[in-house]
């Protein structure tokens, strides 16, 4: 097999929840050696939801929740607990020996550890560093702010134009913002690793989550600019494309969405739908006259619609030149053969020692190298698993140090008692329910008992 684009290349993750978490996730696939460092007192994966495998919290629920796993693979698990000295001088010590440090503290945090930037490079001075923080370093007077994605959207502006006209403004799905961050995280880490192939020095990059949001809302932002224009909801409409939208298909809450683009996808929409009249209809002719009149087009297409599969509307309307696709829910998407045949899921099988989890499905990358075939390497590693790993046989640290740590609770495998994250544990369902269908009693999700089968899981 090609060695790896980031072998030999170790980085230090010092990051909670979702974006820098999954960005490690994905360095992990290209090679590197990632250490993910997290408190007894302050466990990352204690905070994730979702459950536990089939129901089965077993003796350690802290180390089975699902997003964990999808987000932290083939990692290295050492516990520190940062607040103390004897813990900081671990992770410093640590810093010497490695490449790559990302975290996502508030800034005011690795400032008062004295492990910010210019502090790192007197340990090591071509180390490179990644802040991802909510709005960034400096001055402005949102600096010090937490920062959450669901918040963000609302103050970057996407929350403004996402949602239906006259309605509220909505958040436009599961933190958005965070999955931008990851994979801008992840080309920044690819610069700065060339910039210090080419220079022998480090980097810091200050990513600020919020600096995202606004660039990808950027042509409202140049409309009001240019124009003066404030542009509002639209729903599922478009501000010239008509018509455009999600329509009913066969099957109870199944959906398709179509957007035509030109007066050439408009006949190609009527010859199949076997309305050739409307192409000539005075109403529907030009793409102001559909946009004019596009409460009457929706309700002409949705009789349409509502008499077929929501795959084959798809696929009917995609071979007559209309774009077009299907509403997946998260069992489409699972046994979607497009994604399986680009290797976006991947089957990992857990061992043993390891939770007893079995195989599952995990996500894979968005992208592919043509020259270096990627697989997710392994399962993450429990809580606490390196500890000796990293302590002992790379920082050389005596077994009396380590056993003073571990009695001190500066390491540990377990969350604490009064930890700040609690392990998640499922709540008790009712009579004839499962831990899973408990959970999703208020939503629109559903319990498959055939969920394995279908993936091919044992």
């Amino acid at each position: 097999m090609p060695k790896r684009p980031l072998e030999g290349i170790r980085i230090i993750d010092s990051t909670y929840v979702f974006a820098m978490p999954y960005a490690c996730g994905i360095l992990t696939d290209l090679g590197a050696e990632v250490i993910k460092v997290e408190g007894i007192q302050h466990p990352d994966r204690a905070a994730s939801v979702g459950g536990s495998p089939d129901g089965n919290a077993g003796d350690d629920p802290w180390n089975r929740a699902p997003a964990f796993n999808q987000l932290n693979r083939a990692k290295r698990s050492l516990t520190l607990d940062l607040s103390r000295e004897e813990g900081r001088q671990a992770f410093k010590d640590l810093v010497k020996v490695s490449d790559i440090v990302v975290e996502n503290y508030t800034p005011r945090v690795m400032r008062r550890w004295e492990m910010d930037y210019p502090n790192l490079i007197k340990l090591k001075p071509d180390i490179i560093m990644l802040s991802n923080t909510g709005y960034g370093h400096g001055d402005g007077p949102y600096s010090m702010y937490p920062g959450q994605a669901t918040t963000m959207e609302a103050i970057h502006g996407l929350c403004w134009i996402t949602g239906y006209n006259n309605d509220i403004p909505s958040k436009a799905g599961a933190s958005y913002v965070d999955f931008l961050a990851c994979w801008t995280g992840l080309f920044a880490v690819a610069n700065a690793l060339r910039y210090r192939n080419r220079t022998s020095k480090g980097q810091w990059i200050d990513l600020a989550m919020y600096q995202l949001g606004c660039y990808w809302t950027s042509e409202y932002i140049m409309d009001y600019q240019v124009n003066g224009r404030l542009n509002g909801r639209l729903g599922n409409r478009h501000p010239w494309k008509a018509p455009q939208g999600c329509y009913p298909c066969k099957e109870e809450n199944n959906w398709c969405t179509l957007s035509v683009g030109d007066d050439d996808e408009w006949v190609a929409l009527c010859n199949e739908m076997g309305r050739p009249e409307l192409i000539d209809d005075p109403r529907f002719k030009t793409v102001l006259g559909r946009q004019q009149n596009h409460d009457v087009l929706d309700d002409i297409i949705s009789e349409w619609s509502h008499e077929l599969d929501k795959f084959d509307m798809q696929e009917r309307l995609q071979a007559a030149g209309v774009p077009a696709g299907a509403v997946h829910d998260f069992k489409d998407t699972n046994l979607s053969k497009h994604y399986w045949s680009r290797g976006f899921l991947e089957r990992v099988t857990w061992p043993e020692h390891r939770r007893d989890i079995g195989t599952r499905v995990l996500m894979g990358r968005p992208w592919q190298l043509n020259k270096t075939p990627l697989r997710i390497q392994e399962p993450v590693h429990t809580l606490g698993e390196d500890n000796r790993y990293v302590l002992q046989d790379l920082l050389h640290y005596s077994d009396e140090t380590v056993a003073k740590l571990e009695e001190t609770q500066i390491i540990g495998d377990k969350p604490i008692a009064g930890a700040r994250r609690q392990p998640y544990v499922p709540p008790t369902p009712g009579a004839g329910q499962s831990t899973r269908t408990a959970r999703l009693t208020t939503s629109n999700g559903y319990l498959d008992p055939n969920y394995k089968e279908l993936l091919g899981l044992p």
